[in-house]
């Protein structure tokens, strides 16, 4: 029992700091599209990886040491364009929700989700290296990356279904343009900090 307390608390003080994947599944949240698709999409994705992680996968990344820059230079080409549709919307002010919601693409959202979680090398660095290797030294390391993947799914299910309480605040275009503008700033925050890394 003290590997999957250990793995929940550790998976959740993870996946708590602020992000490309939670900025987006907050936005899906306040608008009420696709919630579950995308929950669904950074939860089993978070659970691969901790599974690879605590099966040993930070040793292939030791051994093959191309991967980790591989997805830096790609994650922060993404970062930043995904930056610039941010500001964009922004300057543009047309994020406010409509009574009846703004329907988007199934695919689109669940594409983008993907992109923002696979291409994310500090993903890789949480899940494989550090979460694998403190599970793969615990106790009970299948139990370690159950508590780490009940973390994630309780997260993320907070996070997007927990957003609808903002609603209010966001029915009013000004705060669109606030959370575009932050987004905007945090995607180019970590994109800067992966090319500068």
């Amino acid at each position: 029992m003290t590997s999957l307390v250990s793995g929940f608390l550790l998976g959740l003080s993870l996946i708590l700091a602020i992000g490309a994947q939670n900025a987006f599944v907050l936005r899906q949240g306040l608008r009420g599209e696709h919630v579950l698709s995308v929950v669904l999409t950074c939860a089993i994705s978070d659970a691969l990886l901790v599974a690879a992680g605590v099966a040993g996968f930070g040793v292939l990344i030791e051994a093959a040491p191309w991967i980790v820059p591989a997805f830096r230079w790609g994650g922060a080409a993404f970062l930043l364009a995904y930056g610039a549709r941010a500001l964009w919307s922004a300057w543009k002010g047309q994020g406010a929700l409509q009574p009846e919601g703004r329907a988007g693409g199934l695919w689109r959202a669940v594409l983008t989700c993907l992109a923002l979680t696979w291409l994310n090398p500090h993903v890789y660095l949480d899940t494989l290296v550090l979460l694998g290797s403190i599970g793969a030294q615990s106790d009970d390391p299948p139990l370690f990356g159950a508590g780490a993947v009940v973390a994630s799914f309780t997260f993320f299910f907070t996070l997007g279904y927990g957003a609808a309480l903002l609603r209010p605040i966001f029915a009013r275009p000004m705060a669109w343009r606030i959370l575009d503008l932050l987004v905007a700033a945090l995607m180019w925050a970590i994109a800067a900090s992966l090319i500068l890394g």
